[in-house]
């Protein structure tokens, strides 16, 4: 009978190659920062309507005021993340999936 640290399964071989870090390190390097981005934009809009009312109660453009445009671009935000994200996943990301996928549907086979 073997032991378990003599059988790894395919998932364990590709999460251990060198090809599965880099897919890895990509993804990180591109999702924590703009995470971070973010969560501290989204923690700045909170803060500001918590604690500097004044500031965003000015108005800019007739009763549209700052915590309206904030708001409004926490919206905006989003959606730029997400277009920006699904533009890295493309060119960054998707072809190595691909490549570590056929990889391991051919082992498989």
């Amino acid at each position: 009978m073997t032991t378990r640290h003599q059988e790894r399964t395919i998932y364990e071989q590709v999460q251990a190659s060198p090809r599965f870090q880099e897919l890895r390190k990509k993804f990180r390097s591109w999702t924590f920062p703009m995470t971070i981005a973010f969560l501290a934009w989204y923690l700045l809009y909170v803060l500001l309507s918590g604690f500097a009312r004044d500031f965003m109660a000015a108005k800019v453009l007739g009763n549209i005021n700052v915590a309206m445009i904030f708001g409004l671009l926490q919206f905006v935000s989003t959606f730029l993340i997400a277009w920006a994200y699904s533009r890295h996943a493309a060119a960054k990301l998707d072809p190595l999936a691909e490549e570590l996928r056929n990889e391991v549907e051919g082992k498989n086979s």
